[in-house]
């Protein structure tokens, strides 16, 4: 059986600026190539590598064909972020992505499979939902698998109830008032009470362009001024010998 890729998204074929990222998943084992929504059910890749930059091929648009797909929606993405010449500028390692409105049955099933409902059967945890909405059926929804909810209206709330109450679970919209929930989760990772809680990201069903590049704009001011090591990426997966 031939092994299974890692694909590459929201770079156009040909361009070249997949040309960094290709070479530090080749340094860490992967077979990687640049690929195509239309073939991605037919190809199932192991996981899917995403560039949300400024200079990305409709990252976004991309993201939510992906995640509204019961074909394509299981398939791992890792978002990261690509300079208009290709260097890795920073990587998102998000838990996972569900779209609005909450398809309660996937929310469950998957969230089992992450293997992230057993422990609620047993102990007493928190899960927070952080929108500006409070999303009440989301919030219906995880309190049936044994979780309570706290909710966050704002980024800097949902920072400031995590240091009172951490929380076993995260899910955030993809744009609060304050903050993107990218930031969210990058802050959520400078305290050791919520540096590793998993941090599920809301999509909405549709955007418009204008949303999108509010978003990569978001993105693009987490990014530090000097690129990514290979080893510094790879760091954000495993490696495969």
């Amino acid at each position: 059986m031939a092994e299974r890729e890692l694909w590459i998204f929201g770079v156009t074929p040909g361009d070249g600026r997949e040309a960094v990222l290709t070479s530090y998943l080749e340094a860490g084992g992967y077979v990687c190539r640049v690929g195509e929504f239309d073939a991605l059910e037919q190809g199932r890749p192991l996981g899917i590598v995403l560039d949300i930059s400024p200079f990305s091929h409709d990252g976004w648009g991309v993201l939510l064909k992906i995640k509204t797909s019961p074909a394509t929606r299981n398939i791992p993405v890792l978002p990261v972020f690509l300079s208009e010449q290709g260097t890795v500028g920073g990587v998102f390692p998000v838990a996972g992505f569900f779209t609005l409105p909450i398809d309660e049955q996937y929310l469950q099933d998957r969230l089992a499979v992450y293997g992230l409902t057993e422990e609620a059967e047993t102990w007493d945890l928190q899960s927070m939902v952080v929108s500006r909405s409070g999303e009440d059926t989301l919030a219906r929804a995880i309190e049936a698998l044994g979780f309570d909810v706290i909710k966050g209206y704002t980024g800097n709330e949902a920072l400031a109830l995590s240091s009172i109450h951490p929380v076993y679970l995260v899910f955030c919209s993809q744009m609060l008032s304050d903050m993107s929930a990218f930031e969210l989760q990058e802050r959520f990772r400078l305290y050791p009470y919520s540096s590793n809680t998993p941090l599920f990201v809301m999509l909405k069903e549709e955007m418009k362009e204008g949303e999108k590049l509010a978003l990569s704009r978001e993105v693009a001011h987490l990014v530090r001024k000097k690129h990514l090591t290979c080893e510094e990426f790879l760091g954000y997966l495993r490696r495969r010998e």
